[in-house]
Formats: C-alpha cells, structure tokens, sequence
C-alpha cells in the first residue's frame, strides 16, 4: 500500500514550531511528507533559525497525490499569499476536498485561496478581521473542523491540530 502524502507549505520566516511538530507527527503517523515551496531545492529560514530545504515547487505539486496540505504559521503565509502557484495549490486543494489544515497565521492563505466565505475558521487573533471580512465566521478555539477545513490559533494549539488533520486523513481516506 502506497503511503499518504502530505504537503508541508514552505517559505521564509515560518514559525518553526509549526512546521516541526506537525512535519515529524505526520512522519510519526505513517505519512510521506514532502515540503513544497515557491522553488524546489531551496533552504529556507524559520523565525528562529530552523531551515528547511524544500522537495518540490509549487509548480511540480500535484494535488493528486496528496490527502492535506498543511500551512504553518509565522510571516511565511503572508509571503506565500503573494505567490499565484502557491495560492492556487491551496484553491485546488480545497476544490479537489483534499485536507487543508492551516495554524496561526495559515489562514491568510485561505483568505487569498477564496475558499473560506460562510466556513467557520479559527488562526491567530490578528488576522481575525482578516477571516471575518472574507466571510469566514472567527471562532476562538484551538481547532475549527468544517468540513475539509482544519484551523488552529498558534502553537499551544499545535496537538489538537495535528490530531485533528491525522483523524480527517483516516475519515477522507476511509470513505475512498
């Protein structure tokens, strides 16, 4: 049996914590992650130092083959959000009812990817305005589920999260 792929979105200035806890969860889990970033090969810096290379560009992703998309947080979903590839990874990931799970400032991603008017969503409070002027409805909670969705606020939160994209992988795979 072929193992389940997860993306791991990737730009500079991640929060580290929420790219290492849920990368090495998933791995713990059974599943091939693979980080994917605006360009393949490239090293890129979290907020506190953690680098990591990416394994494939935006552009090579193939939604296809993968049960979630994760997007930490920190300044990198802002970065990502400027990137069209990147941004319609997400959308298609939506359309497609892939897993889209996004912590703290993730949700940005969704804001630009279209895809979260009338869902209910959580992230850090600063973008909470964010979320509600997209037509999202803002929840404070450590995990939002609406359908595909998953959302959390930040790294206290990063448990629940991953327990949460780890329960939907099995539900979505259960069900093909």
């Amino acid at each position: 049996m072929k193992k389940k792929v997860v993306y791991m979105l990737i730009e500079d200035l991640f929060e580290d914590t929420e790219v290492v806890y849920p990368y090495y969860r998933m791995l713990e889990a059974g599943y091939n992650m693979i980080t994917v970033g605006p360009e393949m090969g490239k090293e890129y810096k979290g907020k506190y130092g953690l680098t990591m290379i990416t394994d494939i560009s935006g552009a090579e992703a193939r939604i296809d083959e993968a049960a979630a998309v994760v997007i930490p947080g920190g300044y990198a979903p802002d970065r990502l959000r400027r990137n069209k590839i990147m941004v319609g990874l997400v959308k298609k990931a939506h359309k497609e009812c892939k897993i889209v799970a996004a912590i703290c400032h993730g949700p940005w991603m969704l804001v630009e990817a279209d895809i979260i008017k009338g869902k209910k969503v959580t992230g850090f409070f600063s973008i909470s305005t964010d979320l509600k002027n997209a037509g999202a409805d803002y929840l404070d909670r450590e995990v939002v589920v609406d359908e595909n969705l998953i959302t959390s606020r930040g790294p206290k939160d990063l448990p629940i999260f991953c327990k949460s994209i780890i329960e939907m992988i099995e539900a979505y795979s259960a069900k093909s």
